[in-house]
This record gives C-alpha cells, sequence and structure tokens, in this order.
C-alpha cells in the first residue's frame, strides 16, 4: 500500500511562490507517475501537472503553464510542485496523487490515480 503525504501549502500574497511536496511511502516509487490536482470550494477536482515515471515527461493544464513546475527526487521518494506568481484563483485543496506501478503517460483524469494525499491548503490573497 502507498502512503502519500503532503506538504507546504500555506498563505501566500498575489504574486509570490510557495513549493509543494509529495512523499511516498510503502511503494515502488521510481515506477509510478504522479500527479498534482486541486479542488476549490464548490469547484470539482482538476488536474494542476503531472510527471512521468522516468522523470522525463511532465505535463500542465493550462493555468499552471509557465507559473508551476513539477520535479521529483527519486532518492527523496518526492515529487514537488513549484508554484511561482500565484493569483487568488489559484486558492485551493492541493491533492498529490499516484497512479499504480507500471502504467505508463501521465494522466489528468483523478479517476485515474489509485493513491492519494489528505490534501494541502493553497490560499492566495489578493
Amino acid at each position: 500500500q502507498v502512503q502519500v503525504v503532503e506538504s507546504g501549502g500555506g498563505l501566500v500574497q498575489a504574486g509570490g511562490s510557495l513549493r509543494l511536496s509529495c512523499a511516498a511511502s510503502g511503494g515502488t516509487f521510481s515506477s509510478r507517475s504522479v500527479g498534482w490536482f486541486r479542488q476549490a470550494p464548490g469547484k470539482e477536482r482538476e488536474f494542476v501537472a503531472g510527471v512521468s515515471r522516468t522523470g522525463l515527461s511532465t505535463s500542465y493544464a493550462d493555468s499552471a503553464k509557465g507559473r508551476f513546475t513539477i520535479s521529483r527526487d527519486y532518492a527523496k521518494y518526492t515529487v514537488f510542485l513549484q508554484m511561482n506568481s500565484l493569483e487568488h484563483e489559484d486558492t485551493a485543496v492541493y491533492y498529490c496523487a499516484i497512479r499504480r506501478a507500471g502504467l505508463q503517460g501521465i494522466r489528468t483524469t483523478p479517476t485515474d490515480y489509485d493513491y492519494w494525499g489528505q490534501g494541502t491548503q493553497v490560499t492566495v490573497s489578493s
């Protein structure tokens, strides 16, 4: 069973930056693609960014392109989401999600992911 724990959320002013971390344990980290999702109050959970098993491929939602960067540290079993130029509209609970081992590709649908963390709150004040 894979355990997922997010950290790094908080309150930041518009234009500021945050770095979220997703720590995984209990599974083969290197064989799994990872995604970040977010959910604002009253809205559906949406894809933000994803990274492939190898770390060579990444994918971003249009809202994240040019501002967010996803990366992974295999030695630390951790995936990061660097968020710059934050906007009030980025306010949400951010979730890290991990796919089953061996599956290829980055998926943007929440149901394609098997393991989820509890989420970390990001609040951007305008």
